[in-house]
């Protein structure tokens, strides 16, 4: 599909060992904003991350648009990231695109809005991120009009290719240019909490284990 940004596989690979704090946090030291306020797991325990394949939807006008094709276009590994205006009175995925997405080994959704057929979700485990659930069809209602175009989640703006990380904690995007700043953030403070965590096993203080790696400065803006 035109408009997506192929991604260095061993970036996304570097991603998948952090969590969305860590990276979130990084993103905070960068002025970058990428938290998808409210996007949570509809499958607890579940982990997603790789690069964005957009979609956009509209409400339906008097000729009915598609719903779902667009899944016969996503690349194994990739993300699919659905724009719905955060709509919660109708659903844009179902039991028969969660087949469609672990068949074709389709890194997870996120959804600005609400899905459906949870027992097949979680039967399949499939990592699927959204706003809630609702049983109403999206058909007639609502119609994709943009594919990899420029769509929001939650206010956030993703591009196709952007790297897209979800975990219990909730999602985070990080732009495709900025993703080498943000790893190498990211690495630096995973590392640092880890010490503090030491730190802690062996006695020591909140305070000090703090203290020893400038804890509260790791997240602070660096203009």
């Amino acid at each position: 599909m035109s408009g997506v940004t192929d991604v260095n596989q061993s970036l996304v690979d570097e991603f998948k060992k952090l969590d969305t704090t860590c990276v979130s946090d990084a993103m905070d030291r960068l002025g970058i904003r990428g938290g998808l306020l409210g996007i949570r797991p509809v499958n607890p325990g579940t982990v997603l991350c790789g690069q964005a394949f957009t979609v956009h939807y509209i409400p339906c006008g008097v000729v009915k648009g598609t719903v779902g094709d667009f899944l016969d276009d996503v690349k194994p590994g990739q993300v699919v990231v659905i724009d719905n205006n955060g709509r919660t009175n109708c659903t844009v995925w179902g039991d028969l695109m969660s087949i469609t997405a672990s068949r074709n080994h389709i890194a997870g959704t996120i959804i600005d809005g609400v899905c459906r057929d949870i027992p097949t979700v979680r039967e399949l485990n499939y990592p699927i991120f959204t706003k809630g659930v609702y049983m109403v069809t999206g058909k007639d209602r609502v119609e994709a009009d943009g594919i990899n175009v420029n769509v929001a989640v939650s206010d956030v703006v993703i591009k196709p290719g952007d790297i897209i990380l979800g975990d219990d904690t909730g999602v985070v995007a990080v732009p495709l240019e900025k993703a080498e700043e943000v790893l190498a953030a990211a690495k630096e403070i995973d590392k640092k909490e880890e010490l503090i965590k030491k730190e802690l096993e062996k006695g020591t203080t909140l305070r000090e284990a703090r203290n020893k790696v400038h804890y509260h400065n790791l997240q602070t803006y660096k203009k």
